[in-house]
């Protein structure tokens, strides 16, 4: 109950207004007065220049793969497939695969066709989220055959009408987002105004507050900063390409596009890959590359952004990039992507990953979930066996740690979280020192007592290590660790969902202070 407490505490008034509303609803039917759907809905055919296709998710014959698991309908497709977890169920839902590069019309017909005769036994399917991205993804493939089916628009419509009375107030986030983009583009296709009202109002309003100064998501996952990006710059190409409204919109969009774009470009490494921190996973949301050369083609550039509020930092060396962590875990009322990871890092050397975050396999509620949301899977220091901070329930987070930045310049980043202290009675504070050619980490634990500290560092799988007296050698890259006990231990790497590796981790043992100094 009390980490039930630290939990909802931190909700905004909305959040449980509408969770209360929503499961009145479910419990006591009422009779909706929605406007009625005409038999003959009008659909007007979209302009758009060509977008980043989806990722190839469906063979023929009725068999999709998603999140690296693979099922086959030998006759008729189970929307409500559940044996992998519901973002599987989410995913078939989701439509992408309409605009995978291989996707013939008449076969993306007859999946919809097959959707709307299975439509009123559909469950995940029917939630806001998976309904907002259907949506998008039907119009664009609509759009791109030149499809105006009466059967097909009635359905849709319909969808659009469920979607407009159960926008996600009890979440907010990036699924308010999601309903508000996916609006738009039913606004759009039908010019219903009612859903162009509503569409404007979500983006104006949560583009301003999930969009920090620096341009990062403040859900603080590149992750899914991409894919927020990735939506916005769809809504650009919407707008610019079909006159039917002419306001302040499309130049709003255009603004906190840039501005996006801007924070991405800081945050991708080199090797155009991005920093995993906190939800993040590999070939889930388009690249950096991609989202580049689609804003360039709808005259986007982004904005130079200097890393601030976001809490993330990048420093780069001869050989060496390195992304820190010395923020907050996200958003006070919405930390469902946090991990309890405060002062973790990644570094590539010689645009190769080194010391990494252990990454996500699962959205499933299971051991697994808890374990990647750990301060223990996390390149940071762990106290007394407790997390940082209290993630639990796979998208909850209680008492969590904050951040006092200390100190910051190029060469020298200093700061200390609370996050131990009405559970410990202590401070944890980290100092990066950056230099050229090596890196020195310096941990210190501030506390009346002794407290059993232990650092680590988890290593790509792809690094070897031989441990020599008080070094670490790793590849052309030594680490000293003075005057204290460490082990080289292995753990599960997750670059993708549902895919694990063997790595090698360190752990480090320590009391009061740590210095680890990385020679490259």
């Amino acid at each position: 109950m009390l980490k039930l407490f630290h939990t909802i505490k931190y909700l905004k008034p909305i959040q449980i207004y509408y969770r209360l509303f929503y499961l009145l609803k479910k419990q006591i039917p009422t009779q909706q007065t929605l406007p009625p759907i005409p038999s003959h809905p009008i659909s007007h055919r979209l302009e758009l220049i060509p977008s980043i296709p989806s990722e190839t998710s469906y063979q023929t014959p009725n068999t999709f793969t998603f999140l690296n698991q693979t099922q086959h309908f030998p006759k008729t497709i189970d929307w409500n497939h559940q044996d992998f977890g519901k973002l599987w169920s989410y995913n078939l839902n989701y439509f992408e695969f309409l605009n995978q590069p291989n996707m013939e019309k008449e076969i993306g017909v007859s999946l919809i066709y097959a959707y709307i005769n299975k439509f009123t036994e559909l469950n995940d399917g029917l939630e806001p989220f998976p309904t907002s991205l259907r949506g998008i993804n039907w119009i664009k493939f609509l759009t791109h055959h030149a499809i105006q089916d009466p059967l097909i628009d009635i359905t849709l419509l319909k969808q659009y009408h469920h979607l407009l009375y159960h926008i996600e107030y009890h979440l907010l986030g990036n699924h308010l987002l999601e309903n508000g983009f996916s609006l738009l583009y039913g606004a759009y296709y039908f010019h219903d105004e009612r859903l162009y009202d509503k569409a404007k109002s979500i983006l104006m309003e949560e583009l301003h507050e999930q969009i920090l100064e620096d341009g990062g998501h403040f859900e603080l996952s590149p992750m899914y900063h991409q894919i927020m990006l990735f939506r916005l710059l769809e809504s650009i190409n919407l707008i610019q390409h079909n006159r039917w409204k002419s306001d302040d919109l499309l130049r709003y969009l255009e603004k906190r596009a840039k501005l996006m774009l801007g924070w991405l470009q800081q945050i991708t490494f080199h090797n155009g890959t991005i920093p995993r921190l906190n939800d993040s996973a590999y070939n889930i949301a388009p690249t950096t590359q991609a989202l580049n050369h689609y804003a360039k083609r709808l005259n986007i550039t982004p904005h130079i952004v200097n890393l601030s509020d976001s809490g993330y930092r990048m420093r780069r060396g001869l050989s060496y990039e390195m992304v820190i962590d010395i923020g907050q875990i996200g958003p006070d009322y919405i930390p469902g992507h946090a991990h309890s990871d405060t002062f973790n890092f990644e570094l590539t050397i010689h645009n190769q990953p080194f010391i990494v975050d252990t990454g996500i396999s699962t959205y499933n509620v299971n051991t697994r979930r808890m374990i990647e949301r750990s301060t223990s899977s996390h390149n940071t220091v762990e106290l007394n066996g407790i997390d940082q901070s209290e993630v639990w329930g796979g998208f909850r987070v209680a008492r969590r740690a904050y951040v006092t930045l200390q100190h910051e310049d190029k060469k020298r980043i200093q700061a200390t979280h609370n996050g131990y202290v009405k559970r410990l009675g202590a401070l944890h504070q980290r100092l990066y020192l950056f230099y050229p050619d090596r890196i020195i980490i310096q941990d210190r634990v501030e506390a009346s007592h002794n407290i059993p500290a232990i650092a680590r560092l988890h290593f790509h799988p792809d690094v070897d290590i031989e441990v020599q007296g008080d070094k670490l050698i790793c590849n052309d890259t030594t680490i000293h660790i003075r005057n204290t006990l460490f082990e080289l231990k292995t753990y599960q790497y997750a670059s993708q969902f549902n895919s694990l590796q063997d790595a090698f981790m360190v752990e480090i043992s320590f009391t009061n202070h740590l210095n680890v100094e990385i020679l490259l």
